[in-house]
């Protein structure tokens, strides 16, 4: 099925149609981040594992998606874009129907790991499906369409999940991908077949692909693992360090000296560019594990079902659904980096509003900084696209935009894992100071007095020190994470401003 450079766009009703499967599709491939994340309760408790190994299903998608994003080039000269988009997609179906029959956290992380890999390529190939399908005129209607999709799906994620799982089983978080994925394989066959991209057979960096995935994956394993194994006591946990460090180092050289490279690093040579993506790394790091931590707590600590702290969480995207095109439009004529700057500097007022949560916030003291922080998440990822893609040369700005994808969502993952790492350490530094200055002597005789048995009165005391020391912990992530923020916020001043603009499509 080798492709042709004269295939001329769609028109008409086999365009709209296009148009509805590669949206959809990319909607639920980013549906898929976050899906789980309010889930994670569900699948721990049915499993028999703890939340924070429950994280893994999150980081496992992430670091797999991470790794095949700058496959995506490759994959599409070799294969055809049209066909490693239908086969991508039919793994993505198989490996949920694996994810949903799970019985065992590691069979759930393989096939998660598989999601990842298939789903990897599909939200840039769709991106670059929807601009060829497109006539030129209206290649920003599409990318309007795409852009959309990205942003409402991390919305209805935790929504759908909580529901779902509440309702159902969790099982049907990742059954509900299977008709989808069915629908848009069946229908990129028929309708996306003409415009199969030219195809030739081109060397694949093996070296640097068998590098990335060893120290990435052993980095990945060495923070999930960590606390639970005293950190660099041991062993297991300073192998994977070295591991991973030496992996890189090694990683970094080899990179730079390849003629093909499977991630050009040659791009960071472009001051804008490592500035904007620096900064990226850091803001994006702290906002996607504010996203996975807070279900969470409002599950484990506040009693919160499963669908309602979806509802909490989802607020978040409202107003960036409503600011995203008022910034776009406005990017062209203000300096991005005091959009950028303005951003991440909301997102760190928006953490130091929540470092007054308390174990008794009602609904909508949750949801209100939630709702608050939508408004300035555009600011930061919109304007943030232009500075770093705008500051390379034209003809790398697709690897630019691979790299740039591979290090937000690699991001997301450490951001994740050491996160989940220091709620739990500071929940249990937390609990030992309120043990030490308890006094629980008056509050035991009342209960008692009410009623209550010695055994009960024991429950609710410890459920009352476990409730305020995980309320204490989760201030104390946020006070940091406002911290972080401000300083990715500082750090983008760093770069030049963008030399040319950046054409739709160019990132993902």
């Amino acid at each position: 099925m080798a492709g042709t450079d004269t295939f001329k766009p769609l028109a008409g009703p086999t365009l709209l149609l296009a148009g509805m499967v590669l949206a959809l599709t990319n909607f639920m491939v980013v549906l898929d981040t976050t899906i789980a994340n309010v889930s994670v309760a569900h699948i721990a408790g049915s499993m028999g594992i703890s939340s924070s190994q429950g994280t893994w299903i999150i980081t496992s998608y992430a670091v797999a998606e991470a790794i095949c994003v700058p496959l995506t080039g490759w994959l599409a000269g070799r294969f055809g874009a049209v066909r490693t988009f239908i086969v991508g997609m039919i793994g993505f179906g198989l490996f949920s129907i694996l994810c949903g029959l799970s019985g065992s956290l590691p069979m759930i992380v393989a096939c998660r790991i598989g999601q990842g890999l298939c789903g990897g390529p599909l939200m840039p190939l769709s991106q670059t499906l929807l601009l060829r399908v497109f006539p030129k005129q209206q290649h920003g209607q599409a990318m309007g369409l795409w852009a959309m999709t990205t942003v409402v799906a991390p919305i209805l994620g935790p929504i759908l999940g909580g529901t779902i799982s509440d309702s159902w089983s969790w099982h049907w978080i990742f059954f509900i991908n299977i008709p989808v994925a069915a629908l848009c394989a069946y229908g990129a066959y028929r309708l996306l077949t003409p415009a199969e991209t030219r195809t030739e057979r081109l060397g694949v960096d093996k070296i640097g692909l068998a590098l990335m995935v060893l120290w990435i994956g052993a980095l990945q394993i060495m923070l999930d693992l960590g606390r639970e194994r005293d950190w660099f006591g041991d062993s297991l946990i300073v192998a994977l360090a070295v591991i991973a460090g030496v992996g890189f180092l090694v990683f970094l050289a080899w990179e730079f000296t390849e003629e093909r490279p499977i991630v050009d690093l040659k791009v960071f040579r472009h001051r804008g560019f490592s500035v904007a993506v620096a900064s990226l790394a850091f803001a994006f790091a702290t906002f996607f594990a504010s996203a996975v931590l807070i279900p969470q707590w409002l599950q484990a600590s506040l009693g919160y079902t499963s669908t309602y702290a979806g509802y909490v969480t989802a607020f978040s995207g409202v107003a960036a659904v409503i600011m995203s095109p008022i910034v776009a439009k406005i990017s062209g004529k203000v300096d991005p980096r005091a959009l950028v700057c303005f951003g991440i500097l909301w997102l760190g007022l928006i953490s130091l509003l929540r470092t007054h949560w308390t174990s008794g916030a009602d609904y909508w003291s949750l949801a209100i900084p939630q709702m608050l922080q939508g408004f300035g998440m555009p600011f930061f990822f919109i304007p943030l696209t232009t500075i770093a893609l705008g500051a390379v040369e034209p003809h790398e700005t697709a690897s630019a935009a691979g790299v740039m994808s591979f290090l937000r969502t690699m991001a997301g993952a450490i951001g994740t894992s050491v996160s989940t790492t220091m709620f739990a350490n500071s929940t249990i530094a937390s609990r030992s100071e309120i043990v030490g200055s308890l006094n629980a002597a008056d509050t035991s005789q009342q209960l008692q007095a009410s009623g209550f048995s010695i055994d009960q009165v024991r429950g609710i005391i410890e459920r009352t020190v476990e409730q305020e020391a995980a309320a204490v912990a989760i201030d104390h992530i946020f006070l940091l994470s406002a911290i972080i923020f401000g300083i990715a916020a500082m750090v983008i001043w760093l770069s030049p401003r963008p030399r040319r603009p950046v054409g739709a499509g160019a990132a993902h």
